[in-house]
């Protein structure tokens, strides 16, 4: 796509041009881009899935723009990027969130000692929930992460002694507003 900028011809002009070129008016002026291609064959089962989680992100999203709370969560991501907080709330549904790193270097398996988890979001990850389980299974233990200054970061402190670390899974799960989860699992 390509911006348009003080040219008298296309200036505020919109719709499609020799079925080629598509003109749209933006917060940013003209955009010119190349005139979409209608598909030829049914849609894939994909694609079919992917229109159906757009459908959701719409609904979440309208239903979410009219919450005054949310809107002065999102206005100022929506207004640093220049979209409207709808399309930052779209985003925000589309794109679950990561868990980039789980830093296990200060974890020995004693009370208080510290796991450190680089969680990120396109907005915000609003939860990370830390489980420890033996390696037969059982639940040594579990709980929420604290948040730190880098809101990126997250620092889980251990609150029950574990003996034995070799074969034990530490599964970290972060939470985003819209509600979707993404887990990472390693073993000790």
């Amino acid at each position: 796509m390509a911006n348009v900028k003080n040219n008298i011809v296309t200036q505020g002009l919109s719709g499609m041009l020799g079925g080629q070129l598509v003109f749209r008016q933006t917060s940013r002026g003209t955009v010119v881009g190349v005139a979409p291609q209608t598909p030829s064959g049914p849609p894939s089962a994909g694609q079919l899935a992917h229109q159906v989680r757009f459908q959701e992100a719409v609904i979440y999203a309208k239903g979410q723009a009219q919450d005054p709370a949310v809107q002065a969560e999102y206005a100022e991501q929506a207004k640093q990027e220049d979209i409207s907080v709808y399309n930052v709330l779209l985003r925000d549904f589309m794109r679950a969130p990561s868990i980039a790193d789980v830093d296990l270097s200060q974890y020995t398996g004693k009370v208080g000692d510290l796991i450190g988890i680089t969680a990120t979001d396109d907005h915000a990850v609003k939860s990370v929930h830390v489980k420890i389980e033996n390696s037969d299974g059982s639940l040594v233990e579990e709980g929420d992460a604290t948040q730190q200054a880098d809101p990126n970061q997250w620092l889980y402190t251990a609150t029950a002694r574990n003996a034995t670390l070799a074969g034990d899974k530490l599964t970290v799960t972060a939470t985003d507003n819209p509600g979707h989860s993404v887990s990472k699992t390693r073993t000790l």
